[in-house]
């Protein structure tokens, strides 16, 4: 038996004995983004609309804000997946943004992946809105994004293999049952023009659940058991 199946059924056993987890949503970014002369979006915003993992999708987004309008969005190799989250030109204060519903489900956790280029911004915090982003709180007051690739590096992303190194998660009892809950994972501070930082494998969970390697090897596929209010 390969090492590979053997790690998938301890995965598979992993989810059968933690206390039972759903994905209510999560982006994975399946579909690549534009490229090409004049076909590469810029702009100060960017979106690769509504989650395509879980059961509250519909009028889910995950999207950038950018200061400076050069910004640059690509989608390079993920963690794990084919494609990543990728962008450039980051300020003070920029973020990535994740809209999902969680009505009807406790017990949320917050997962992501994520990673940066040599020159790009290495300090980020989340924080969270439940009104619409009248109000904020801080949910992670700050953390380190790893860089991917070049001297120094603990890895470099894989569309095929998934380093948990490049993972992160948090318990927001905060976000439990709520019509719309916003996450921003913002920068703390600026990168150079070219320097990038990309996200992937963003998780809104009903639960806790496994660890990222057997999540990737599951194929984000088999968690069960709604965790209803």
């Amino acid at each position: 038996m390969s090492l590979k199946s053997l790690f998938c059924m301890a995965a598979a056993a992993a989810v059968a004995t933690t206390a039972s987890a759903e994905i209510v949503c999560g982006w994975s970014i399946t579909t690549a983004f534009p490229t090409g002369a004049g076909n590469v979006p810029t702009g100060n915003t960017y979106s690769v609309g509504a989650g395509d993992l879980g059961v509250q999708t519909a009028g889910s987004s995950l999207s950038s804000f950018h200061t400076l309008a050069a910004a640059t969005y690509t989608s390079p190799a993920g963690n794990g997946s084919q494609y990543a989250f990728s962008s450039n030109n980051w300020s003070i204060g920029d973020y990535y943004e994740a809209r999902a519903s969680t009505t009807g489900y406790s017990d949320i956790h917050l997962y992501w992946d994520q990673a940066r280029s040599s020159t790009g911004p290495s300090s980020f915090e989340v924080v969270m809105s439940v009104d619409g982003g009248s109000n904020w709180s801080t949910v992670l007051a700050s953390y380190t994004v790893l860089q991917s690739g070049g001297g120094g590096a603990p890895g470099t992303w894989s569309s095929t293999v998934n380093n948990p190194l490049y993972t992160s998660f948090v318990a927001v009892a905060a976000a439990d049952n709520q019509s719309e809950v916003i996450f921003r994972f913002r920068s703390l501070v600026a990168g150079a023009a070219t320097g990038s930082n990309r996200i992937d494998n963003v998780i809104i969970s009903s639960g806790a659940i496994p660890a990222p390697g057997a999540i990737a090897l599951l194929g984000l596929a088999g968690l069960a058991g709604r965790r209803r209010r």
